[in-house]
């Protein structure tokens, strides 16, 4: 492939994913991780812990149901009550030591944070999950999970969040999530307040 032509689809790849590593970039481009970096130079495109830390620093809205440091993953995006999303890297501490596969509870802890960060309140938990790992997790591999808001009830006590976690383009976890939120009651006790003022 031409270097015009392989630089352009590199450009491409990176817009669709900025979560993409040189190493998938140079296994779809079919050329070596230092071709990968030379080109991704000559387009000032800056390496993949850039990008991230660029797009976190992008303005989002602000975690309102969890302390910041209790989120499971590196939050990326967020609309609260709308969608989000995070990355977390698997590591020694979080793998089986004899097989190098991520304990499951931790690729669940990502996307049940992310459930609770994404809802728009001061208290929000997790009241059910329907959760489902369709493959494992191994280490060195990055999580990539992305929450949706699929609805919001119960005089808006309760919303269904749903979670897509991804290891590159592979779907390796997802789950429904029943979150409870404080709104509900809020507005409930402000409909006792007014009928004991009528």
């Amino acid at each position: 492939m031409p270097k015009r032509q392989r630089q352009q689809q590199l450009s491409r790849l990176i817009v669709d994913n900025p979560f993409i590593a040189d190493r998938e970039l140079s296994r779809m481009l079919k050329v070596s991780i230092q071709t990968i970096r030379l080109d991704r130079l000559e387009l000032g495109i800056p390496e993949q812990r850039e990008r991230l830390k660029l797009m976190a620093e992008r303005s989002y809205d602000a975690v309102r149901s969890l302390p910041l440091d209790e989120v499971i993953g590196d939050i990326i995006d967020l609309q609260l009550d709308r969608s989000g999303i995070s990355m977390f890297e698997i590591r020694e501490e979080h793998v089986f030591s004899r097989t190098g596969i991520a304990r499951g509870h931790h690729v669940f802890a990502q996307a049940n944070s992310l459930a609770v960060a994404v809802i728009n309140d001061e208290i929000a938990l997790t009241a059910s999950a329907d959760i489902r790992f369709i493959r494992s997790v191994k280490l060195g591999e990055k999580c990539i999970a992305k929450g949706y808001v699929r609805s919001i009830s119960g005089g808006r006590s309760k919303a269904k969040v749903e979670v897509f976690t991804y290891v590159g383009e592979e779907m390796v976890f997802q789950g429904s999530f029943i979150i409870y939120r404080s709104a509900g009651e809020a507005s409930v006790e402000r409909g006792i307040e007014d009928a004991d003022r009528d």
